[in-house]
């Protein structure tokens, strides 16, 4: 009888699958076990190595994601689709040990434990095989503020190596944000009953293959965590990010316009037949258009990361799609400013009006039809 399932998220891993399946049957003699490889549609092939292995091995499966995009979202979708009745989560680049695997479940069995995880951070544990002094202070800072925001006392919540029984995470999977990249954290924030936790310490090994898929956003990412658990259920994640980019927007679009009118006030416009009021309007509109592009790179890194638009052609698709879905936005943003200033309204008060009515608009149909689907 199934016993336990290893849910492995990936995203270009291919390289790393057959070395870990054989490490994974060698730690875990006499156990039944399955391991769920949930790959985000990885472009090296990694979901197709994932398949041919399980042509040979069944008890690995893949599940292939198609336009969604991020680890916690993946070790959600993997741990609900296994029938074991203990599930673990672990990294597919060899850097979390799989032999530590069969102590996890014999303290879940025990029944003295609701779940256990690897530490990086705990007596007897290392990174100096990591290699990476920098990332490991960054986890080191990451974790204080994780135990300050959310109250969870372990030396490592930010650890992406752990195992629960698969009742208690199917019963709150519902409520788990799946944003960012720390999954255990989410739960341990989620649950409402204090759970029962194993430490284990953990040798954090260097990566096997490929590159570290911890990019420039990781950072963001997990103070996006953080803000979901602590504020999500007020102001939806999505739509507070979509805010503080159009937010930053304002910036960029008031200090475009400052800088366009004072190259309107040069005396061929002075003098020619162009009146204050055209000349807002002018650089209010090239002002509006650097701001919205503006808008459209930060929201496709930052807001939109788990359905990013990538290489040149779908970039310029995507912007195309993103002028002409805020074009009523724009045209409203543009039209109650020129509006407002010709009513005598102050150049501040005009612009910081058409941006609040013309927002509602951009956030809903770009969320539909720039980032999503029809």
């Amino acid at each position: 009888m199934l016993q336990l399932a290893i849910v492995l998220p990936t995203l270009n891993e291919r390289g790393n699958l057959r070395r870990l399946v054989e490490r994974l049957d060698a730690a875990l003699t006499g156990i039944a076990w399955e391991a769920i490889i949930v790959d985000d549609n990885s472009p090296d092939g990694t979901a197709d190595e994932a398949r041919a292995i399980s042509l040979a091995d069944p008890r690995v499966r893949c599940l292939q994601r198609i336009g969604r995009r991020g680890l916690a979202s993946a070790a959600i979708e993997g741990m609900c689709a296994t029938a074991a009745p203990v599930v673990a989560v672990m990294d597919a680049d060899h850097q979390h040990d799989p032999a530590l695997l069969p102590g996890m479940l014999a303290a879940l069995a025990s029944g003295e434990y609701d779940l256990a995880y690897a530490s990086r951070f705990a007596e007897g544990a290392s990174t100096e095989a990591w290699g990476r002094p920098d990332r490991v202070k960054a986890s080191g800072l990451a974790n204080a503020l994780a135990r300050r925001v959310t109250g969870v006392e372990l030396s490592d919540p930010m650890s992406g190596y752990f195992m629960l029984r698969a009742d208690i995470l199917r019963a709150d999977a519902h409520r788990l944000s799946g944003v960012g990249f720390k999954i255990l954290l989410d739960i341990l924030a989620t649950v409402d009953r204090p759970l029962r936790v194993k430490e284990f310490p953990l040798h954090f090994a260097a990566r096997a293959e490929g590159e570290s898929k911890l990019d420039r956003t990781v950072v963001f990412e997990f103070l996006i965590g953080l803000y979901d658990k602590w504020l999500g259920r007020i102001i939806p994640t999505r739509f507070a990010l979509f805010g503080t980019v159009g937010a930053a927007g304002v910036a960029v679009q008031f200090a475009t316009l400052w800088l366009v009118l004072h190259a309107l006030m040069h005396e061929r416009f002075i003098y020619g037949h162009w009146s204050a009021n055209t000349r807002f309007n002018l650089a209010n509109t090239i002002a509006a258009v650097v701001a919205m592009t503006f808008n459209f790179v930060l929201n496709n890194e930052l807001t939109y990361a788990d359905k990013r638009l990538r290489g040149f052609v779908p970039l310029l698709r995507g912007w195309a799609k993103f002028a002409l879905t805020c074009s009523l936005g724009l045209l409203t943003n543009i039209g109650s400013a020129a509006a407002l200033k010709a009513m005598g309204f102050h150049d501040l008060v005009a612009v910081l009006t058409g941006i609040v009515l013309g927002s509602v608009w951009n956030f809903a149909l770009s969320s539909k039809f720039v980032w999503g689907k029809y």
